[in-house]
């Protein structure tokens, strides 16, 4: 059905939850294997009662704290939704706040996401923040080895989140290379290495410097399967990936503002294929993918991977070029706020009953932030119930005046 609700600058958005119906009949009924592996990263809902807690992005709340305010059912239920879509989850990542959170929760995360038995499978960050201080480079190593154990105990892939202690350090390319290699040296694979940019993480500034990335991504090949890239360069993704491709790693893009061409590639013929995991990868010019954006446009992004998987790259630019489009609203700056839209998202969807984030991170947008996602996601069909949508965005609306 069509519904119209309330719209940026004054405006007006056209709702319509069948606005994929022409491209979802393109798929095949016999789908074939998949064209790109992919994870969401999803977001974590807190209960209705959280709004009277004063907690806020200046003023944090202990972990424990935020604790008593999770909805673990529903944040478990959005981790079911991205996986009906035919998607992987990325669990405890920036998106679900993990750093505000804390390790204690997010091993919480970790156990229910593994519970779950997901069809498509997880994949998790492993850092060093259930450690109160890194006293050395041996402390560093412990404890990411220590997480990356539970992690594969639960039954997921362990992604190496980035460090900032070295960071802090300013720590030379020898002593990156020689923390990632004592890691991975005290873990099965398969793993993956993360690298994320300042405009995310400001205190990440300088990460990986020199050749100490390309060094860290040759050591062991067949425990260290790919890399996940979040920079915003789509040129360095592309160099990345063509060094990567005859050792059979994998880039898994979070680009939020490039990915449908770096998923569909420069030359998206698959070349060959590989396992990591439980998972059968394909292998050419192109990124794979885990995005946090991945999450507020599921259903649509779901329906695009499964037209490349068909040999629809007309149908995959289709629906990804407004979800890409989606994807700069939600992460304009400041591109660390960008929680804030998918989670509004998935309460116009019904998925849940408010859109709080930990420490009201969701008060670092205003009103026409929020309308403008709103219209993005209408555009890019990511809203699955117009009735729903448009009677949320009206109240919303109402109540932000």
């Amino acid at each position: 059905m069509r519904a119209t609700a309330p719209g940026p600058g004054g405006g007006t958005i056209d709702v319509d939850d069948e606005r994929l119906a022409p491209l979802r009949a393109r798929v095949p009924a016999a789908a074939g294997p998949p064209a790109r592996l992919a994870f969401a990263a999803v977001h974590v809902v807190m209960r209705p009662g959280y709004a009277a807690v004063a907690h806020a992005l200046d003023r944090p709340g202990h972990p424990d704290e935020i604790a008593e305010w999770l909805d673990l059912e529903a944040t478990m239920a959005l981790r079911r939704h991205v996986d009906a879509q035919g998607l992987g989850v990325a669990e405890a990542m920036d998106t679900a706040q993990r750093f505000a959170l804390g390790w204690h929760n997010a091993r919480r995360l970790i156990e229910a996401c593994g519970a779950l038995a997901l069809r498509h499978g997880f994949i998790a960050g492993a850092g060093a923040d259930h450690i109160a201080a890194v006293r050395g480079a041996t402390d560093l190593v412990d404890a990411v080895v220590y997480q990356v154990h539970a992690i594969q105990a639960a039954g997921g892939m362990a992604i190496l989140l980035p460090l900032p202690w070295l960071a802090q350090q300013r720590a030379s390319p020898a002593e990156y290379v020689a923390v990632y290699r004592a890691i991975i040296a005290q873990c099965d694979g398969p793993l993956f290495v993360h690298w994320l940019g300042p405009m995310f993480q400001p205190q990440l500034e300088g990460y990986f410097p020199g050749d100490s990335f390309d060094a860290v991504m040759a050591l062991a090949p067949d425990k260290v399967r790919g890399c996940k890239l979040s920079l915003l360069d789509a040129d360095l993704e592309r160099r990345v990936r063509r060094t990567l491709l005859p050792r059979e790693q994998i880039v898994l893009t979070g680009d939020d503002w490039h990915f449908a061409d770096l998923i569909a590639g420069d030359a998206p013929a698959i070349t060959g294929r590989t396992r990591i995991g439980a998972h059968d990868v394909a292998l050419g010019d192109f990124s794979h993918a885990l995005l946090g954006v991945l999450d507020g446009v599921a259903v649509p992004a779901g329906l695009a991977l499964r037209l490349l998987a068909a040999g629809d790259g007309e149908g995959f630019r289709a629906v990804m070029r407004p979800c890409e489009r989606y994807g700069r609203v939600v992460f304009e700056p400041p591109t660390s706020a960008y929680k804030a839209g998918l989670a509004f998202t998935a309460w116009l969807n019904g998925l849940q009953e408010d859109y709080q984030l930990v420490n009201h991170e969701e008060r670092a947008r205003d009103r026409e932030h929020y309308l403008r996602v709103a219209a993005a996601a209408a555009e890019c069909g990511a809203l699955r119930d117009a009735a729903t949508a448009a009677k949320r965005l009206r109240a919303f609306a109402g109540e932000a005046r």
